[in-house]
């Protein structure tokens, strides 16, 4: 089966280097996938192809975090399958808002992050459990989603990578 990659539309002040470490590739990848880049630089506006992460339009799931509510909630097409409490970031260290795509995952990966690490396709944050339970509804995090432990294990064995994530106010 041929895997329809994902195509990003580069933002301001982005630069090869940058998109590579959100989306956990290397600059090498970047222009391997994209050989029509002049020199390996990118311009605001500019599409360029992910490689190795599916283009979500592809998968018949989707992920809405809604940061007010403290929920996640997910999607099969429109269909919504679940709710899901969670903790977010708190003032000084707040929850991005925009949308990203699932790029990687970790079972058990220690300390804090509980059974799960889901990374997002921004640098440094992600979805993952937790080894505070009583933190899930609260705006306790460094930025990211926090959820019961057995709540990332189930999600994680639903939705693939390139799964797209919006989180709203």
């Amino acid at each position: 089966m041929l895997l329809t990659l994902l195509k990003y539309q580069v933002k301001p002040g982005e630069t090869l280097e940058s998109i590579a470490l959100d989306f956990r590739t290397s600059r090498d990848a970047l222009v391997r996938a994209n050989p029509g880049l002049n020199g390996g630089r990118v311009n605001a506006g500019q599409t360029i192809i992910i490689p190795e992460i599916r283009d979500p339009d592809t998968i018949p799931y989707r992920i809405v975090v809604s940061l007010s509510a403290r929920t996640l909630q997910l999607f099969d097409q429109n269909r919504l399958m679940k709710t899901y409490p969670i903790a977010v970031g708190k003032i000084l260290t707040q929850t991005p808002r925009g949308e990203f795509v699932i790029v990687n995952r970790q079972p058990n990966p220690g300390g804090p992050f509980g059974a799960y690490w889901l990374s997002l396709s921004k640098q440094h944050y992600g979805i993952h459990g937790t080894n505070n339970p009583a933190s899930i509804g609260k705006a306790v995090s460094r930025g990211c989603i926090r959820m019961h432990n057995q709540d990332v294990v189930e999600l994680a064995s639903i939705v693939p990578n390139g799964t797209r994530v919006s989180i709203t106010p």
